[in-house]
């Protein structure tokens, strides 16, 4: 068996369970229970599609595609972060996020926001 005959053989096998994940994890975008989870989902999409591309950059030796997968992993950082920021920003009912309500934190009373007079 040639090194060509393995390597094609493997970019195949890491193709269908790159292509199996990606289906896995569509679907737990579209049943995830809490927006956490979607995105979560929403993230490994984008890892799935680096490894996605990585595969392909191995199986056609054309090396842009290592460019494209680090722009990628870039944007979906910031996509993630942002989406972080906005879960924070929107808050989360008791029951979704399994804590407690702000007032019954140990430590004391819920914290309030300053507002500033003009």
């Amino acid at each position: 068996m040639s090194p060509e005959t393995i390597i094609s053989a493997a970019s195949w096998v890491a193709l269908l369970l790159t292509c199996a994940a990606f289906f896995i994890t569509i679907w737990r975008v579209i049943t995830g229970p809490t927006l956490p989870d979607r995105i979560v989902a929403l993230d490994m999409l984008v890892a799935i599609a680096i490894g996605f591309v990585a595969v392909e950059a191995i199986k056609t030796g054309y090396t842009l595609y290592v460019d494209i997968a680090i722009a990628l992993g870039l944007v979906g950082f910031l996509a993630t972060v942002a989406f972080a920021r906005f879960l924070m920003a929107q808050g989360m009912p008791a029951d979704e996020a399994g804590t407690a309500a702000p007032a019954a934190r140990p430590g004391g009373a819920a914290r309030h926001k300053k507002t500033r007079r003009r």
